[in-house]
C-alpha cells in the first residue's frame, strides 16, 4: 500500500523534479522558437546540399559525380541544443537574488 506524502514532502519533491525555462524568453515564446531553430537547421543543411548538387551541370563523367558526392558528405549540419531547464529550486533562488539586487524585495527575507 502507498504511503501518502505531507505536503511538505509534497513541495519538496516538487522543487527537486520541476523545472522552469530560465533561458530568459517567455514560455510562449520559446515554444515557437524552439520549432523555428529546428526548423532553420534543417532547412539550411537541405540548402546547402542542393547548391552543391545543383553548381555542376553535366552529370557524365565520373569524376564530376566522385566530387559532388563527397561534397554533399563532407555538409555538416549546423549545431542547435535547447538549453536546459532549472529545477524549480534553483530558479526560485535565483529569482530570490535577482530581486534582492534590485531591491524589489528585503534582503531579511527568506
Amino acid at each position: 500500500m502507498k504511503t501518502r506524502k505531507t505536503p511538505q514532502e509534497k513541495k519538496r519533491l516538487s522543487y527537486l523534479k520541476d523545472c522552469r525555462n530560465a533561458y530568459g524568453e517567455s514560455d510562449k515564446g520559446s515554444r515557437t522558437s524552439i520549432r523555428f531553430r529546428k526548423r532553420y537547421v534543417n532547412k539550411a543543411y537541405r540548402k546547402t546540399i542542393r547548391q552543391n548538387l545543383l553548381a555542376k551541370g553535366e552529370l557524365h563523367d565520373e569524376q564530376v559525380v566522385d566530387d559532388i558526392q563527397n561534397k554533399v558528405l563532407a555538409v555538416k549540419r549546423k549545431f542547435w541544443q535547447k538549453a536546459e531547464d532549472m529545477p524549480l529550486g534553483e530558479y526560485i533562488q535565483q529569482r530570490r537574488s535577482y530581486r534582492r539586487q534590485q531591491g524589489k524585495i528585503a534582503s531579511s527575507v527568506h
